[in-house]
């Protein structure tokens, strides 16, 4: 990873890089303005799909979740820049890639500094032709070999204790050619495999597929069937 400091914020990049990455950039107005925003997803906030080095990335501005959200929505005390959210899933997303692992690429970061506050962003590279476990869903119930390669690939995160903090059903992506992938490792982190963790982490996942998406539909809620 590389630092760029300036007067009141902090770059962060891949240590190999090939294109330019300026702040603005992880501005949505700089994208509307060069008509490069292909798509957006709503969720806490809004996610945003841009051209981006003759591909497609993903802009993404950090709010807080609960209660302490609707006071402070976007702000989080800076003590130093390893301790912010961004910082810690930018360093992960590296890591985790260098194991081998299903994640996007990172491409830069952004920690914005006022009086002691920091905001932040971070631009991934979208996974080309993404369907989320959420979307197939709403439509039709998983198959048994994409029920496999969810299990399989979860296995593969855990035995490398690999921790997603919020494992569900909109955060598992199938691409163009159906391997899965795991996106939003906000707060994730490596740690040492555990059942006891992994299970958490497999149960919050099962609570997520008992949901009912917004069309009425219900899930068909079936074991995965990953070897563990």
């Amino acid at each position: 990873m590389q630092i760029t400091k300036q007067p009141h914020s902090y770059l962060l990049t891949p240590s190999a890089l090939d294109y330019d990455i300026s702040e603005e950039m992880f501005n949505p107005e700089y994208w509307q303005k060069n008509n490069a925003i292909v798509g957006s997803k709503e969720g806490r906030a809004t996610a945003w799909f841009v051209r981006f080095n003759q591909g497609i990335a993903v802009l993404k501005h950090y709010y807080r979740g609960g209660l302490i959200g609707k006071l402070l929505s976007d702000q989080y005390i800076f003590t130093k820049l390893e301790n912010t959210r961004v910082y810690q899933e930018f360093a992960l997303l590296e890591q985790l890639q260098l194991m081998g692992l299903p994640v996007p690429t990172p491409l830069g970061a952004r920690i914005s500094l006022h009086f002691g506050i920091y905001r932040a962003d971070i631009l991934t590279e979208a996974v080309p032709e993404a369907t989320s476990v959420c979307e197939v869903l709403q439509a039709r119930a998983l198959s048994a070999n994409e029920l496999e390669s969810i299990g399989h690939t979860i296995a593969q995160f855990h035995r490398a204790g690999a921790y997603h903090d919020d494992l569900n059903i909109n955060n598992i992506l199938f691409d163009a050619n159906g391997k899965v992938f795991l996106i939003d490792f906000d707060k994730g982190k490596i740690m040492q495999p555990n059942s006891s963790w992994q299970h958490a982490n497999m149960e919050r996942l099962q609570r997520s597929f008992k949901k009912r998406p917004a069309n009425g539909r219900p899930f068909i809620l079936m074991k995965i069937s990953g070897k563990y």
